[in-house]
């Protein structure tokens, strides 16, 4: 039997050899070789497991994958004991908490005897592009996450044909039984441009519904009874082949409660509202990039229309969507940055941003989310317009497909009044409301001066008085307007 000195001066000799040929291989052998070798060998040791594991992207190409959104809700609600960190979270006016999975923590989950076991997965990425800022350059990153599932591979029939569809229906129930309404806007340029989500979001806590809406009695029935068609029509549209969509212009004057609708609108259904500013947007692919990342069951808006594009007649020029049109007007001076005044650094990376933000959406980009082929990307979506000039806009814009919808936003009338009257004072019947509801008919006066006036006083008798002083003044400014 060898000494103990033997063994030891063996086990030394190999580990210098092995020493040796490492640092050999390592200057000797090509990387693109060691990698083809080193990737053989996982493949081989990976054909003798039973395990398969599958990867669940946050996003799909330029689409959200809606089985990373469902996992991401379904884990938050389960515990295992391997999981050593969860993110707790509850916005403002929320009164649930919300509970995801933390960076890289695992869980354990079980399914009709599988055992299936979840990796929250995130990378930091750094972009090579930089974005100067008054003269400081400043390096961005983005997260890119994703799930790994892993499972014993005889089960991957059910884990696809049964397990999926669970989760798809068990976070759809939890998303409506515990959804806060949000209004999504969009973030600042530099962080969609560097790969960061396109929308951030806010609780959202409008109090206007259909009742509070000073509205015509049949113009909001209307309006309900065409959301809640809408809603329940998945098949007809399918069948039909049209994308799952509705698009609504609210036009009329300021201040005649087209915001309110839309709040109205959103309460009613329980969707969420993106808030759409064309103007922050530069070019086609951006707008593309931008809707695609919206959510289904949603409203996205766009607030004054006629003054977020320039639309002009498409038969005398190529349209185009000016969305910086102060920009041929400003002056590029060495050292200045205010409002009027623009300045770049020599760096080309500065050159690179300032062309990337003269570039711009043209109208048949718009259409063609709004009834070309992407406007089949997604479901369960309304679209509103808001203009206070209708006849501002371009035909191409109206039609039917893409607005369905006219609904005219008018000046208060006498049934308008009588939602007022009860939402402000709490009272249906006033001797002053009949004087008041005369009057109307001959001023125009929008529902948000008449709100303005019934704000002054909780009590009815002086704050009717008010609004007849007002109507009255308005009445007689009116007349004077016209004889001159």
């Amino acid at each position: 039997m060898p000494s103990a000195k033997t063994i030891v001066s063996t086990a030394a000799s190999v580990a210098a050899s092995a020493m040796v040929i490492r640092s050999i291989a390592r200057e000797l052998v090509p990387h693109e070789l060691k990698l083809f070798v080193l990737m053989n060998i996982r493949g081989l040791f990976e054909s003798f497991s039973s395990e398969i594991t599958l990867i669940i992207d946050q996003f799909d190409g330029l689409a959200s994958n809606q089985i990373y959104r469902a996992a991401d809700i379904y884990l938050g609600n389960k515990i295992s004991p391997s999981t050593k960190m969860f993110r707790v979270s509850m916005p403002e006016k929320e009164n649930k908490m919300s509970i995801s999975m933390a960076k890289n923590q695992e869980i354990v989950d079980h399914f009709d005897g599988v055992k299936l076991k979840w990796k929250q997965v995130t990378r930091q990425v750094e972009s090579t592009q930089y974005v100067s800022y008054t003269g400081q350059s400043t390096k961005m990153q983005s997260e890119i996450r994703y799930f790994n599932l892993t499972f014993h591979k005889q089960h991957k029939d059910k884990v696809l044909n049964s397990y999926f569809p669970y989760i798809l229906r068990k976070s759809k129930s939890a998303q409506e039984e515990n959804k806060t309404l949000k209004l999504y806007s969009l973030n600042q340029d530099h962080a969609r441009r560097f790969g960061l989500d396109s929308w951030h979001w806010i609780t959202f806590n409008h109090p206007a519904t259909f009742d509070t809406l000073a509205m015509e009695a049949e113009l909001k029935k209307m309006i309900i009874e065409d959301l809640e068609r809408f809603v329940k029509r998945k098949d007809y549209y399918r069948r039909v082949g049209k994308a799952w969509k509705r698009g609504y212009l609210l036009y009329g004057p300021p201040g005649t409660g087209k915001s309110s609708l839309i709040a109205a609108m959103s309460n009613y259904l329980n969707f969420d509202i993106y808030d759409l500013e064309l103007s922050a947007v530069h070019s086609n692919s951006e707008l593309r990039r931008v809707l695609l990342s919206t959510g289904n069951r949603s409203i996205l808006v766009v607030e004054d229309i006629d003054c977020s594009l320039e639309l002009e007649d498409r038969q005398a020029q190529p349209t185009t969507v000016n969305v910086l049109k102060p920009l041929r007007t400003m002056q590029v001076q060495p050292t200045a940055y205010d409002n009027k005044k623009l300045s770049f650094s020599k760096n080309p990376c500065d050159l690179f941003f300032f062309v990337s933000f003269v570039i711009q959406v043209t109208l048949s980009g718009l259409l063609n989310f709004l009834d070309g082929l992407w406007s089949s990307c997604g479901d369960e979506r309304i679209i509103v317009f808001t203009t206070n000039h209708k006849d501002r806009l371009d035909p191409a814009v109206l039609r039917p497909g893409r607005m369905d919808v006219h609904i005219y936003m008018s000046y208060c009338t006498p049934c308008g009044f009588d939602s007022l009257a009860a939402n402000y004072l709490g009272i249906t019947d006033h001797p002053l409301i009949y004087e008041i509801k005369e009057i109307m008919q001959n001023v125009r006066v929008t529902p948000a001066d008449v709100g303005e006036q019934l704000l002054k006083n909780e009590d009815p008798e002086i704050a009717l008085k008010g609004l007849l002083e007002f109507l009255n003044a308005k009445l007689i400014e009116g007349c004077e307007s016209q004889a001159s």
